[in-house]
């Protein structure tokens, strides 16, 4: 094997998929589910980071711009551009400094597909309809939206299609190098029945997240001089607070900014916070005064008042940034860093390798800028593995699609109304569920079917056999929360009656579900509504 990739998050998957297409034998392994951790917690944005101007971090802004209309084009069905609307505080930024920095990300990135920012007149324009009578003025710039656990899923998807063995809850208990030249690494499947495997690989990535220097101390053995700052990040569902489409970037009088994005239909999703985390990523959990200042953003601006209790669900996320000594926690860069420890293995030959094969660590990182963080580890990764390194194809994602993405000049509308034309049978809200997650995929889920019976099993709601089974066989699900958390947001839609019934149709026990499935339960519990 040529290179074993730790980690099936967003950064795990990107270069997994982009190894795999360049002709390299790859195996990625991941402990937990894809998208379990901090690539699903995200405020699930393609954007540029129009905060980041401020930090002068250009050089990210820029890239992070000029990806945002590549992924557009590569993923139409689970990106699509989305309306930002900027209320202007004085006191806060003055209007020339807004001005600017939209001037500079209109300008960076080379924007085609995405409309430019104007100015708002809040007493006139229906944008100005939800907030408080005294926001007169601001500003409406074009962003996307993602949906981030799925974007990390079809990545893995793309790399076993192009030949990558994708193990998901399989922990790397030990990676060492060996006399050989090569990495000899330990894997360890959880679960009944679940075995240790070995692997020997030429170079290791190790793309673990919030556990990175876990895995460099405890796993590789290899001791290096790198710093991590774990960011906690928090948000709050609550039931939607505007009507309308577009998105509302909030001023706070830390400098800092809140979201509220129109999400599921039927809510507002509201966030982020920034906060030092010390404890186990794998137990971050929202804190009281993260759902107080997430509040008060939100009432600062909105009509609508909104409270901690309103919350219909609530997510964190753990960010696992390089630590670049920045007392400012809102200010340590987003950007990524690598860490290359050796090089070249002794099967490269004659190129006076040293016998000490690679391991490349990844710090930080935007999901916005995962294809392109991608590119650049190969670029580090492939001169390190001699011969090899030279045999493997150039890169290679910038113009593909990603699986379901094949949609004819990005028109997601026009693919859907040609589905709907096509499966006349299906009904509307299922069909734009469908194509939304799926894209072309679809077609496999409803591969033969001419009418709702034939999509095997009705699990409730709007859940079939079909769609589980497609899960089950092509994405990796096994769980309930799989389902309803990371595949899709079922979860915020489904009857409880529904979701019990797909985990005993997956054969799990009463009560197993956990994780968001557990939080959603405990909030309906409390008294909250949810539709």
């Amino acid at each position: 094997m040529d290179l074993l990739v730790i980690g099936g998050g967003i950064n795990g998957a990107g270069i997994a998929r982009d190894a795999a297409g360049r002709g390299l034998s790859v195996v990625l392994c991941e402990q937990a589910d894809l998208a379990q951790a901090t690539s699903s917690a995200s405020t699930k944005l393609i954007h540029g980071g129009l905060r980041y101007l401020e930090q002068y971090e250009f050089r990210l802004v820029r890239e992070a711009l000029i990806e945002r209309e590549v992924l557009l084009g590569n993923a139409p069905h689970i990106i699509w551009p989305l309306t930002f609307v900027l209320p202007h505080v004085s006191k806060l930024r003055p209007a020339w400094m807004v001005r600017l920095g939209l001037f500079l990300y209109d300008h960076l990135g080379g924007r085609k597909r995405l409309p430019g920012s104007r100015g708002v007149d809040f007493t006139k324009d229906p944008f100005g309809a939800p907030l408080k009578d005294d926001v007169r003025k601001g500003f409406a710039y074009s962003d996307c939206w993602v949906e981030d656990s799925r974007l990390v899923v079809l990545n893995a998807q793309d790399a076993r299609e192009h030949g990558a063995e994708v193990l998901t809850r399989t922990a790397c208990r030990r990676a060492r190098r060996g006399d050989d030249g090569l990495w000899h690494a330990s894997l360890e499947a959880a679960g009944p029945g679940g075995a240790d495997r070995t692997f020997t690989a030429r170079a290791v990535v190790n793309a673990a997240g919030p556990w990175v220097t876990q895995v460099l101390g405890q796993v590789t053995g290899v001791n290096r001089p790198v710093g991590l700052r774990l960011v906690k990040g928090s948000h709050l569902v609550v039931p939607k607070l505007y009507d309308g489409d577009q998105a509302y970037i909030l001023q706070n009088d830390d400098r800092r900014i809140v979201f509220a994005i129109p999400y599921e239909r039927d809510y507002t999703l509201l966030g982020t916070t920034d906060k030092l985390y010390e404890s186990d990523p794998g137990q971050v959990e929202i804190d009281a005064d993260e759902r107080a200042y997430i509040c008060r953003a939100a009432n600062r601006y909105f009509k609508r008042q909104v409270n901690p209790d309103d919350a219909i669900w609530h997510y964190s996320g753990v960010r696992p940034l390089y630590d670049d000594a920045n007392e400012n926690v809102s200010a340590v860069t987003r950007d990524y860093v690598f860490d290359v420890d050796g090089g070249f293995g002794k099967d490269s030959e004659g190129d006076g390798g040293d016998g000490t094969p690679p391991l490349l660590s990844v710090f930080g990182g935007k999901i916005t800028t995962y294809r392109k963080l991608a590119e650049h580890a190969m670029d580090k990764l492939l001169p390190l593995l001699g011969t090899r390194g030279r045999s493997a194809a150039p890169a290679w994602t910038e113009h593909a699609a990603l699986p379901g993405g094949d949609i004819a000049n990005a028109d997601f509308e026009g693919y859907l109304a040609d589905l709907q034309h096509r499966h006349d049978w299906l009904p509307a809200h299922m069909a734009r569920r469908y194509a939304r997650a799926y894209g072309t995929r679809t077609e496999r889920i409803l591969a033969g079917a001419a009418s709702l019976d034939d999509l095997g099993p009705h699990l409730g709601d709007e859940l079939y056999g079909a769609e589980v089974r497609y899960l089950q066989q092509h994405e990796w699900a096994r769980t309930a929360d799989d389902i309803l958390w990371r595949r899709t947001k079922l979860g915020l839609h489904l009857s409880e009656a529904t979701q019990d019934a797909l985990a005993a149709h997956l054969g799990e026990t009463a009560g197993a579900r956990t994780g968001a499935g557990a939080r959603l339960k405990s909030a309906r519990s409390q008294g909250v509504a949810a539709k």
